[in-house]
């Protein structure tokens, strides 16, 4: 779907929120400095994308900046070409930059690059550009210690409870090794990804140890937007595959038929802790993507993980990986209670 032009006026109080935050996650997150080069490819189809270029123009003056679309692909990729290890490529897109067989985010991690990407601006409609900016905020402090702290407990528990209001999912088995996706890449392979960030995230070891009900309060549709009934749902999910939809929506029913008629079955695979609290249940952006680090519990639907292996599930056959978001009221890792009140609630020590 190509981005279409909003009516909704980005305050300059705004601009510069999103300059504060970039610069924030520019210094605390990237570690850039003025040692290193940078380049910034971007867009102006929305109104987003121009308020980020000129967010990352204040905090990046020396920055070689380049307009995708009055550029030729070999332009761009030889903006590239000076850039050494730790140099920084920032990545504004409405929606996702295109150079042919060239994958912009591996290949320039392969060089050992830093790589900072927002795609899919567009998807931001009405105001839900001021929630995207707000969810840029980078408090390492919150970010790191209770995305740490979760790491923890989820690595050693042996069962998680969530409960959505009354009904209750129960992970009965031990969690694969949780990741981290809290712009912390010390320990890390490669520097950056998709902002705005906020996540802590494992599955089963055991996808079948997998049983309960767990009521959504929205979920990715098939144009991979933030599709929120007017009532929650309620899934019934049965030995790691979910079997009933009650209260269901047509829109969900299809990504359902979708799943079912390329997997077979609905398999239940990833618990994501979402870490950002610009983003709750009532509080969203259409674009999935961004969404998914909303505060709180999210779940996907699907054979799909690229993260985990299962010995159970062919990658080949494994076509689908929708986000689903909890009514999260509370939620357990042993005995231990982490999560109420639309906050987590665990001790934090920030390395």
């Amino acid at each position: 779907m190509p981005p279409t032009e909003s009516h909704f006026i980005i305050p300059d109080d705004a601009v510069d929120t999103a300059t504060t935050h970039v610069r924030d996650i520019l210094s605390l997150a990237f570690e850039h400095s003025d040692e290193h080069s940078a380049v910034v490819v971007f867009d102006t189809a929305c109104p987003l994308a121009r308020s980020l270029t000129t967010a990352y123009r204040r905090s990046l003056p020396t920055a070689n900046f380049i307009e995708f679309d009055q550029e030729q692909p070999e332009a761009v990729l030889s903006a590239f070409e000076p850039l050494v290890a730790d140099d920084l490529v920032v990545l504004i897109q409405s929606t996702s930059f295109r150079l042919a067989a060239f994958r912009i985010r591996l290949e320039l991690f392969r060089r050992g690059l830093k790589v900072l990407e927002h795609p899919h601006l567009f998807r931001m409609l009405g105001e839900e550009p001021l929630v995207y900016i707000d969810a840029l905020r980078y408090d390492a402090k919150y970010f790191r210690g209770v995305g740490g702290a979760l790491k923890l407990r989820i690595d050693a528990a042996q069962i998680g409870e969530v409960d959505s209001g009354g009904e209750v999912l129960v992970f009965d088995a031990a969690f694969e090794t949780a990741k981290l996706n809290v712009g912390d890449y010390r320990e890390m392979k490669n520097t950056g990804g998709q902002y705005p960030i906020g996540e802590v995230f494992t599955e089963s070891k055991d996808l079948e140890a997998v049983n309960g009900r767990l009521r959504i309060a929205c979920f990715g549709d098939t144009s991979y937007r933030v599709n929120v009934p007017e009532h929650p749902i309620t899934l019934v999910i049965e030995n790691g595959r979910l079997t009933q939809a009650i209260d269901s929506t047509p829109e969900f029913d299809q990504v359902l038929e979708n799943i079912r008629a390329d997997e077979g079955q609905v398999w239940v695979r990833e618990l994501g802790f979402g870490l950002n609290r610009a983003m709750t249940p009532t509080r969203t952006v259409s674009d999935i993507g961004t969404f998914e680090r909303m505060c709180g519990i999210h779940l996907s639907i699907g054979a799909k993980h690229v993260s985990y292996n299962k010995p159970n599930i062919r990658k080949r056959s494994a076509r689908h990986h929708v986000d689903v978001f909890a009514v999260t009221e509370s939620v357990r890792l042993d005995d231990e209670l982490v999560y109420r009140d639309g906050a987590w609630i665990v001790d934090t020590e920030v390395k």
